[in-house]
């Protein structure tokens, strides 16, 4: 397949099995490029935990985290990489809330590194709430 449009990146990114192919992919500059790689199931951890650190508007950036929070191939070192980048994003005022909860149903990682997000300062009373009830779920 020709790409040339960023239509075709994204159509590429959506449909592509091959990881090398959605590893170079993940470098392209479209948002939602990265977005369809987040929600692609042949998406490989290596390619996941690149895109754990790709930064533009807060809307993307926390819809990001959130898809890779919640991939089936993300492994304890994405899934704490995503951790990572949700604590500075509370940190700066951002609310990426929906990877913090899609984080809370994960059991790569322990209660306790979920759990300290809800801490933060970024943190609402309703985040923390919820979070407290999705990590309930889990005993």
């Amino acid at each position: 397949m020709s790409v040339h449009t960023p239509a075709d990146y994204l159509e590429l990114a959506r449909a592509e099995n091959d990881s090398s192919v959605l590893h170079r992919l993940a470098r392209c500059p479209y948002p939602f490029v990265w977005h369809a790689l987040a929600a692609n199931p042949n998406t490989a951890p290596d390619t996941l935990l690149e895109l754990s650190t790709a930064q533009d508007s807060a809307w993307n950036n926390n819809r990001l985290l959130h898809l890779l929070a919640e991939h089936p191939r993300a492994d304890s070192t994405v899934l704490r990489a995503v951790r990572d980048a949700a604590a500075a994003k509370l940190a700066e005022g951002e609310r990426p809330y929906a990877a913090v909860l899609a984080l809370a149903g994960r059991r790569e990682l322990a209660t306790e590194e979920v759990r300290q997000l809800g801490a933060l300062r970024g943190a609402s009373a309703r985040l923390r709430s919820r979070l407290d009830r999705h990590l309930g779920l889990r005993t």
